[in-house]
């Protein structure tokens, strides 16, 4: 078969036509496009053939065709002309308008595109195609993001057409575009309207309830608020803008749509004590409606101790956890929320909870409980010995020593360098090498006045030291305690002063001038004092010799000094007892006495601070009886309290009682004095 001549049929058709038989031209031109179908231009010219013979809908084909592949070919200029062309002799073909919308739009060309979308969805109304309408409607809207007039008529649209998702999904669109241009108002009425095709959307109630509590309309908040989830949100916007009456009425809506809501009620009633409505705050919470809930007790314990009912707050933890002892973290984790905001409210919670560990025998979590507290507050004097105590019924050494450690730091803290001494001291003794405890110990000691804290120290971790010898001696070998043993008349009672050294009574020496021979001590060799064959002393043996001396002499000038101001105070020569007084106190053995006479004298004079610096010397004094030493720390912490001073009055008062059966009415002023917030 011979190949096509596409010349000649060309040829052929250009003479037909300038003869004027255009249906001959068509016949030539068909040929050509049957056997070329690719052949677009012969196509385009069989299309024009068409329409000048008449037959528009052959040649809109023709065009359609050619069009179609070059769209599909990505010739969207050519294709776009094309469609135009249909366009031009067909203006009702919605199929050219809706290409030439869509190429238009790829183009970018988005107002061509909406030109020629519009005479689409103008045909359909003309046609009473109303959903087609709204079809065409929509794709309007979506042709430019940024349109929102046109995003929202889409959305309309949809609407109008029962296309809910479709609408509902182009407001909500719309909406976050007017939050992102700051248009709150325009973000608000579209997610309105979306609210209302989807009441149940909570993407859309969450985003006009928070837009509504923005704004400050609170009237419209509420009308799309639902459930007790929504009003505590309009509750915190009530709360933030300070408009209590209103918040209370939600809050008391909410409690009565959902009455298990405990924490509701325990926000009730904090705000009803807040307003001092204690009669209200029962209302919600109480002894009585906690019943055997043991979150409910904890929340009535928040209340109380919040409000500064330590006792009640503290019974009420008591019995959460005694109705259950699962509750114990959250009682530990109240008591934590409350000491961040006052110690003094938080530490009886803690102490309820390792009251109630200990009661078990868990040790380790009553430890633990005091232990989130002291991390706290670091410097509570009384939760740290609490700890210690614990610890050592417990056995749990690890911890205790870091107690410990922190209780030494407390008291550095508040100038108690004594009970810092003793137990840095302790702590040097189990952990030599621990640098911490060594700087502790030294502190403790330059607060004591010692001239010389590095060569105490040096002594200590020599194993010289009685506190820190390693070969302890049985002191107590061949003796039974089934008997008290019978004090005897003549031994006199020892006082330990505050570097460990054994003195003799204030009282035996005021009696005796004469000295007491010491007995002669025992060696392998013989006595010491009744031969010289014993071993050379060593140098530091010739010192301390000489340091016993010079002391007896001191100790006897002391004595001298303390009658004579006894002698003064007794004449009313006030001035001249007080200096006698301070060269007596210089003395170890009349330390106490001499320094808490100078205490009230000065107290007398109203001169507080010097008072409160001799009271608290004596008290690092060794006193000549426990009487005497419980009056002299009543008297100090008395002091402390009358000028304000209520965290260091606590802590000495906290001294006080944990002597056994308790002092005076130490339990009371520390009740007192726990229940108000200490200054500093």
């Amino acid at each position: 078969m011979p190949p096509f001549d596409r010349e000649g049929a060309l040829k052929s058709a250009e003479k037909a036509l300038r003869q004027g038989r255009i249906e001959a031209a068509i016949t030539e031109y068909l040929r050509i496009v049957e056997a070329q179908p690719r052949d677009w231009n012969s196509a385009n010219a069989l299309g024009d053939m068409h329409v000048r013979a008449g037959q528009i809908d052959k040649g809109v084909a023709q065009y359609a065709r050619i069009a179609d592949n070059l769209a599909s070919e990505g010739f969207y200029p050519k294709a776009a002309a094309l469609y135009k062309k249909i366009v031009k002799v067909k203006p009702s073909d919605e199929y050219a308008l809706l290409q030439s919308g869509e190429i238009a739009a790829k183009q970018g060309l988005l107002a061509d595109a909406k030109n020629a979308f519009k005479a689409v969805a103008d045909g359909r109304k003309n046609r009473g195609d109303k959903k087609g309408a709204a079809e065409i409607s929509i794709r309007i809207g979506t042709l430019d993001p940024d349109d929102l007039d046109a995003r929202l008529g889409a959305a309309r649209a949809a609407a109008d057409i029962g296309d809910t998702p479709t609408a509902v999904r182009e407001f909500k669109d719309v909406a976050l575009k007017y939050e992102k241009l700051g248009k709150a108002a325009e973000a608000l009425s579209a997610f309105q309207l979306a609210h209302e095709l989807s009441p149940n959307d909570a993407e859309v109630r969450r985003r006009l309830l928070t837009g509504y509590l923005q704004a400050g309309d609170l009237a419209r908040a509420r009308s799309v608020a639902d459930g007790p989830a929504e009003l505590k949100q309009i509750a915190s916007a009530l709360d933030a803008l300070g408009r209590t009456d209103e918040l209370l009425a939600v809050l008391v809506e909410i409690a009565t749509v959902d009455p298990e809501d405990f924490e509701v009620r325990a926000s009730l009633a904090q705000a009803y004590v807040a307003r001092g409505d204690l009669e209200s705050a029962r209302k919600y919470l109480s002894r009585q409606t906690a019943g055997s809930s043991a979150p409910l007790w904890l929340m009535l314990a928040e209340i109380e101790l919040t409000a500064g009912h330590i006792d009640e707050g503290r019974s009420a933890v008591a019995e959460a956890l005694t109705l259950d002892g699962s509750q114990r973290e959250a009682a530990v984790a109240l008591g934590c929320r409350l000491a961040e905001r006052s110690p003094e409210a938080g530490y009886p919670c803690l102490d309820a909870v390792a009251d109630h560990a200990v009661a078990e025998s868990d040790y380790a979590a009553a430890a633990a409980a005091l232990h989130e507290f002291v991390t706290r507050v670091r410097s509570h004097v009384i939760a740290l010995m609490r700890l210690v105590e614990i610890c050592v019924d417990g056995g749990l050494e690890a911890t205790m020593y870091e107690a410990q450690a922190q209780l030494a730091d407390a008291y550095l803290e508040v100038g108690r360098g004594l009970e810092a001494r003793i137990i840095s001291e302790d702590l040097v003794a189990r952990e030599p090498w621990n640098r911490a405890n060594i700087e502790r110990f030294r502190k403790a000691l330059v607060m004591l006045g010692e001239a010389d804290p590095d060569t105490v120290i040096a002594e200590r971790l020599s194993g010289d030291s009685p506190f820190l010898a390693t070969d302890k001696m049985d002191l107590n070998e061949g003796v039974f305690f089934e008997d008290e043993p019978v004090a005897s008349a003549a031994a006199p009672e020892l006082i330990i002063d505050s570097n460990g050294a054994d003195l003799a009574t204030a009282d035996l020496a005021s009696k005796s001038a004469t000295p007491v021979a010491a007995a002669p001590l025992a060696t392998d060799e013989g006595s010491v004092g009744a031969s010289h064959a014993a071993a050379p002393r060593s140098l530091d043996q010739v010192f301390r010799q000489m340091r016993d001396e010079v002391g007896r002499g001191s100790a006897e000038e002391a004595a001298e000094q303390y009658g004579l101001a006894l002698t003064y105070r007794d004449l009313g020569m006030t001035d001249d007892a007080i200096v006698a007084l301070e060269a007596a106190a210089l003395s170890p053995r009349r330390r106490f006495d001499a320094s808490s006479m100078l205490g009230t004298f000065y107290l007398e004079r109203e001169e507080i601070d010097r008072a409160i610096e001799w009271f608290e010397r004596a008290a690092e004094a060794p006193a000549p009886t426990s009487d005497a030493a419980r009056t002299l720390l009543y008297q100090l912490a008395d002091t402390l309290e009358k000028v304000g001073e209520r965290a260091r009055a606590l802590a000495v008062f906290g001294e006080l009682e944990s002597e056994p059966g308790g002092y005076r009415d130490v339990a009371g002023r520390i009740d007192r004095l726990s229940q108000v917030p200490a200054k500093g």
